[in-house]
């Protein structure tokens, strides 16, 4: 397949319809085109917010049965009360007018709420795709290079300083690693932008970029794992910091990484 997946077609691999020869040519479009498979990542993970994002504001069962035993309670218009004044007499709506009143209000500000919500998820969505799909290209990118870091040391002592005066925040660095996991350096790079801290490590035979930024409004949940051109993605948030780490180490030792970046990071200050 040479050219791009269609939005039909993106649309239906997140929806799971694809038939079986469908997925295997989509599959083998999606490893080699960087283009399709950031649009996949960004369908998929808009249409799980949107449907998480659904379910928060569902009404209660019992929601739309009150409200037509409301609408219905009367035959003709809502009766009115009359409430004598020194002025004269003033007609108002009965219970029932008012009652059901304030419940369509309800259904409004439901709705009101849910479009906001969902608005601000597509936008954190679409802004985490895009940052996924910036770090997989600075990571493959380092990987092509082979070159040295700008700061050649396993000494966190080292390494953390260096940033001094290059970046607009601080971080900490775990002291601990395990056997197979180490250190190697860092650059200054930047994201959106936005300068950035990219800490270098392996695990193994396996390079891994950990990218530290200031914090921004596109961050999303603790923990996020996801999929990218052949590479896993994790990802943490702090008060004052983002960081995404990105390798094609076993999904777990990465995790396992990032969990402990993210520990000390209670210490860390602006």
């Amino acid at each position: 397949m040479t050219d791009h997946l269609t939005p039909s077609l993106l649309n239906a691999l997140a929806d799971g319809e694809l038939s079986a020869d469908q997925l295997v040519v989509a599959n083998e479009h999606l490893a080699g085109c960087l283009r399709c498979t950031s649009a996949a990542l960004f369908q998929t993970m808009l249409k799980s917010a949107t449907a998480r994002a659904g379910h928060r504001f569902a009404p209660p069962p019992q929601f739309e049965e009150r409200l037509t035993r409301l609408v219905r309670q009367e035959d003709g218009p809502p009766k009115a009360a009359v409430l004598s004044t020194a002025s004269g007499s003033v007609r108002v709506f009965g219970f029932a007018g008012w009652a059901t009143s304030c419940a369509l209000l309800l259904v409004f500000a439901s709705i009101f709420v849910f479009q906001r919500d969902s608005r601000r998820i597509a936008i954190a969505s679409s802004e985490y795709a895009g940052l996924v799909t910036e770090i997989c290209d600075q990571h493959v990118a380092t990987l092509a290079a082979n070159l040295p870091p700008q700061v050649l040391s396993s000494d966190r002592h080292t390494v953390k300083p260096w940033f001094q005066g290059k970046i607009p925040f601080s971080f900490n660095l775990p002291e601990n690693l395990p056997s197979d996991t180490k250190l190697e350096g860092a650059n200054l790079t930047y994201l959106h932008n936005q300068p950035a801290a990219l800490l270098l490590y392996s695990i193994g035979k396996h390079r891994v970029s950990v990218f530290v930024r200031q914090k921004t409004t596109a961050a999303l949940s603790n923990g996020l794992l996801t999929e990218h051109a052949g590479f896993y993605v994790a990802r943490f948030g702090t008060d004052d910091l983002d960081v995404v780490a990105v390798s094609d180490v076993d999904p777990a030792r990465l995790s396992s990484l990032v969990s402990l970046i993210e520990q000390v990071q209670t210490g860390a200050r602006k």
